[in-house]
């Protein structure tokens, strides 16, 4: 029996129980989409000629996720924002979307009181914190989601009130039966092919965490729709995993970063080439990242394929997703690391308070 299937392996690593975490979901995917859906937007938020997600790490890719996943349906541009200052055209026909799981992050902060200067309309989705107490001293639209999870934990809380909220505001078309469909499909998946309790021969998120385990992954995917479960799968390899990885999307990657797996040779042996792909993947890409496949094995790269399962794009998007999640958690138990804890964030935000 491998150490991943010796539930007390797992328990002894993951003292913080993120493992509950990923379990819960598929049924905050349900939960999260009807907090959207019972929050009452004024008419007011109407007519926005543009929107710009503000936040940071864990509560900003649940915006990237959303603007990826729409980016062939909605016609208001979408921009995620990651940093203190708004872009430019931000104004009083614009929406800002402030998503900050604590309340307190920093930068998410700072862009609120540019948006409030700007006159922009102004929605905020947060589980407290100083953002909770501003929306409420202003009178600012304000959803407050569940608290007690990691970040990264809340992803559904952070995008799928989101969809609720664009389809009040016609932006785009209603999407519970693809809600109900992502729910279905994760619950599944967790219980036939990804959870604790399923075996490492039958279960791919176990393999590919062996696979990856001490070796440097590098994460590709097609730019159309997959953007944001790239981010995803670096930054939880990076949390939970607490081990360095790097991506790129392509086509874009065939004009540059292609050239540079050459040197230095004898660590591309150590390298893992983790192609993530979909169904509806651009017809040129899914030729192109069969030939950069190609190119990668004859450098002595290993390759390794993860394909999306479902049927609608959601479900698609995060089964991807999921997948990733799962791996990152199988590959901290393999590096004995605690999953839950981010030390090095934690002694960041200590360091940044002592600067004066």
């Amino acid at each position: 029996m491998h150490s991943l299937d010796k539930i007390k392996v797992i328990e002894k690593v993951d003292r913080a129980r993120m493992r509950d975490v990923l379990a819960q979901l598929p049924q905050h995917i349900g939960q999260a989409f009807c907090l959207g859906r019972e929050f009452s937007l004024s008419p007011n938020f109407g007519g926005v000629k543009n929107i710009v997600f503000c936040g940071m790490g864990g509560s900003a890719i649940g915006a990237e996720i959303v603007s990826s996943y729409l980016r062939k349906e909605i016609n208001t541009p979408l921009n995620v924002n990651r940093d203190y200052s708004l872009p430019g055209f931000v104004d009083k026909e614009s929406l800002v979307i402030l998503l900050s799981y604590s309340g307190n992050t920093e930068e998410t902060l700072s862009a609120y009181k540019e948006a409030r200067n700007r006159q922009a309309k102004i929605i905020i989705l947060t589980s407290g914190g100083r953002l909770a107490d501003l929306a409420k001293k202003e009178a600012r639209p304000c959803l407050l989601i569940p608290a007690g999870f990691p970040p990264r934990g809340a992803l559904a809380f952070l995008s799928l009130p989101v969809l609720a909220l664009f389809s009040q505001m016609r932006l785009i078309e209603d999407k519970e039966k693809e809600v109900q469909e992502t729910s279905s499909l994760l619950e599944r998946l967790k219980r036939e092919s990804l959870g604790i309790d399923v075996r490492t021969q039958s279960n791919p998120a176990k393999r590919l965490a062996l696979r990856l385990f001490d070796n440097f992954c590098v994460i590709y995917a097609g730019a159309e729709h997959l953007s944001g479960v790239v981010t995803r799968f670096r930054g939880q390899l990076a949390e939970n995993s607490k081990m360095l990885s790097s991506s790129h999307l392509l086509p874009e990657m065939n004009h540059n970063e292609i050239v540079g797996w050459r040197h230095p040779r004898k660590l591309l042996k150590r390298f893992v080439a983790l192609l993530l792909r979909d169904r509806e993947d651009h017809p040129q890409v899914k030729k192109r990242l069969e030939i950069s496949k190609e190119i990668l094995q004859k450098e002595g790269a290993g390759v390794e394929e993860v394909w999306s399962k479902g049927e609608g794009l959601l479900a698609r998007t995060f089964s991807l997703i999921y997948t990733g999640d799962f791996t990152s958690f199988y590959l901290a138990v393999l590096n004995k690391e605690d999953p839950t804890p981010v030390k090095r964030i934690d002694y960041l935000k200590r360091r940044l308070k002592e600067w004066k």
